[in-house]
């Protein structure tokens, strides 16, 4: 995690939206991650390796959609309901910066 940027890589965000979402795509992961704009072709590279290693594969409507969903490698290696839960609280866009009185 950056946090003087408050950015984290793309693949932890991609992971984070597959479990807690079900799917990813290139928009949601780009604001997932606060990502400046123009990065979408790095996103897309991205999840297009997560589908060659099976950590994603893409929706039977991805054509339409562009939505990426939990692959197998993923899905053998899912936390529980709970932890889903905890990795959904710290999203980066629920982070707090601290303020000048902390």
């Amino acid at each position: 995690m950056c946090r003087e940027l408050n950015r984290e890589p793309v693949w932890v965000a991609t992971i984070r939206l597959a479990y807690t979402r079900g799917w990813a795509d290139v928009d949601s992961v780009i604001e997932e991650a606060n990502l400046v704009a123009g990065r979408e072709s790095t996103v897309e590279d991205i999840l297009d390796t997560m589908c060659e290693r099976d950590l994603l594969t893409q929706a039977p409507d991805f054509d339409e959609s562009g939505r990426y969903l939990v692959g197998p490698v993923l899905r053998s290696s899912a936390p529980s309901p709970a932890g889903i839960k905890h990795l959904s609280r710290r999203g980066v866009h629920q982070w707090e910066r601290p303020t000048a009185d902390d």
